[in-house]
């Protein structure tokens, strides 16, 4: 199954619910979909230094320095 298809059979599959039961499938899918964002989270914390790298952009942002992305990209 494609996932056109997949998305198609989980719209119709939502239609034909009643709210009660409705109701437990979107707290399902938000499950999934927190799960999924915590994974990621997880995955970008194991990358060494990063927060380190972010604090100090944000520190340079906040005292004005950096560059605007037009200027870096001129192809953008």
């Amino acid at each position: 199954m494609t996932t056109a298809e997949l998305r198609q059979t989980a719209k119709d599959t939502l239609d034909a619910l009643p709210p009660a039961q409705l109701k437990v499938a979107v707290e399902f899918l938000r499950f999934l979909d927190e799960r999924m964002s915590d994974e990621a989270t997880e995955e970008l914390l194991r990358i060494p230094g990063l927060l380190e790298d972010i604090q100090e952009a944000e520190r340079d942002f906040s005292e004005g320095k950096g560059v605007h992305w037009r200027e870096v990209r001129q192809d953008v």
